[in-house]
């Protein structure tokens, strides 16, 4: 009886989040209403319409975990007809929830779809 008291009082045990080098986005362009699924290497920027996109960090978590289960840092620019950026959005985003931390832009919406260990696309130093 003390042993299902303590367990029921204990802190849940979380599993810890795993790094993963790639992170997979999709992105639409709300004028031709075209969706483009793209692969991204962690540190690697890319170019979406005029939005450049660099993930920093992808993390992903056991599906029996109650936390977000994947998630990505990642800093988007809007490059300018000068050819000069403006950052608009740093932060997390979440696979699970693609409405709570969203790319705020006029023409095009991007959001994390998952991370993984590896894709088809070489990695930049190969190219």
């Amino acid at each position: 009886m003390l042993a299902a008291a303590v367990l029921a009082l204990a802190p849940s045990v979380q599993a810890q989040p795993t790094a993963n080098p790639v992170a997979t986005f999709a992105g639409l362009d709300k004028i031709t209403g075209r969706i483009t699924r793209f692969d991204v290497y962690v540190d690697e920027t890319v170019l979406f319409g005029a939005l450049e996109i660099t993930p920093r960090a992808c993390y992903d978590r056991p599906s029996s975990d109650t936390l977000q289960r994947t998630s990505a840092f990642l800093e988007v620019n809007q490059m300018r007809l000068d050819g000069s950026a403006q950052r608009i959005f740093t932060g997390w985003m979440f696979a699970d929830s693609p409405a709570l931390n969203a790319v705020d832009h006029a023409v095009y919406d991007v959001w994390l779809i998952e991370c993984k260990t590896s894709t088809n696309v070489p990695p930049p130093s190969e190219r």
